[in-house]
């Protein structure tokens, strides 16, 4: 499968950094830890590891917030 990489080529770095954000903020609230899976999602996009595109990454949080909305 082939994703559009945009500028989001590998960046280990900047992965690493956002998911030290991550651990960061998260928190006991569930806000928190929304927002903290957010960013470790996003830290994805520059893991050569990681197959992912932006909108794999939109689709995937839509449907987490989805189902904490119900």
């Amino acid at each position: 499968m082939s994703h559009d990489q945009g500028s989001y080529g590998s960046d280990m770095e900047r992965a690493k950094t956002l998911r030290e954000v991550a651990e960061d903020i998260r928190g006991e609230s569930s806000e928190s830890k929304l927002v903290a899976a957010i960013l470790y999602r996003i830290s994805d996009l520059y893991d050569p590891d990681e197959e992912t595109s932006p909108r794999d990454i939109y689709v995937n949080m839509r449907e987490i917030i989805r189902t904490k909305e119900t």
